[in-house]
């Protein structure tokens, strides 16, 4: 990831300059304009080992992530809380409140990066837009780099730092929106029968 970037900023010193970042009002109406997207992933985590999986969003406050073998983990975000399964525990998901995650900003059910104090970067980086937006609340609970492609404006990627500073980076594939997404995709209980454990709830 660190290659890349170095390689993207010599890239850009060498060439002419593009056009101006994508607006952040265009990039709110991007988001607005669905519900529902998925899309295959690439996911480099902090320890810089790679996973891939489908993901699954379902606005306001619900996405889905699946991973592929020989991971098999799943993250589940709903009823505002993030629930972690992993495939060798027989116990139930780790649960942590979504509202103390970066991802939750996209989340919303009317996403405004016009916020004051939401967005703290927001720059053009050769073809792409980049905006880094942050809880204005709680700035410590990190922060969230996205990537946008312009013409039409498309997410390809982001970069989550957590509260501890770690980095997870996720590259999407072909971002569809307006998908039909079940409601049990969703369901905490409903996981928990599927893998038969037993919900505390």
């Amino acid at each position: 990831m660190l290659l890349a970037t170095m390689g993207l900023a010599a890239l850009a010193a060498a060439t002419p300059a593009f056009a101006d970042p994508i607006p952040l009002a265009e990039i709110s109406r991007y988001f607005n304009s669905f519900r529902t997207a998925q899309a295959d992933f690439t996911q480099v985590n902090p320890d810089g080992s790679l996973s891939t999986g489908r993901l699954m969003i379902h606005r306001p406050g619900r996405v889905r992530f699946e991973y592929d073998p020989p991971e098999q983990t799943l993250v589940m975000a709903a009823s505002g809380s993030v629930n972690i399964f992993d495939a060798r525990s027989n116990t139930g998901p780790s649960t942590y409140p979504l509202s103390r995650t970066p991802l939750n900003l996209i989340l919303d059910d009317t996403v405004n990066l016009s916020r004051a104090r939401m967005v703290v970067q927001h720059f053009e980086d050769g073809p792409t837009t980049n905006v880094v937006a942050q809880d204005p609340e709680h700035p410590e609970y990190g922060n969230i780099r996205l990537v946008f492609s312009a013409n039409p404006t498309e997410l390809r990627q982001w970069v989550v730092t957590d509260d501890s500073g770690q980095e997870t980076t996720v590259i999407l594939g072909t971002l569809r929106t307006g998908v039909s997404l079940g409601s049990l995709l969703f369901n905490l209980d409903s996981e928990m029968q599927r893998r038969g454990l037993v919900s505390n709830r």
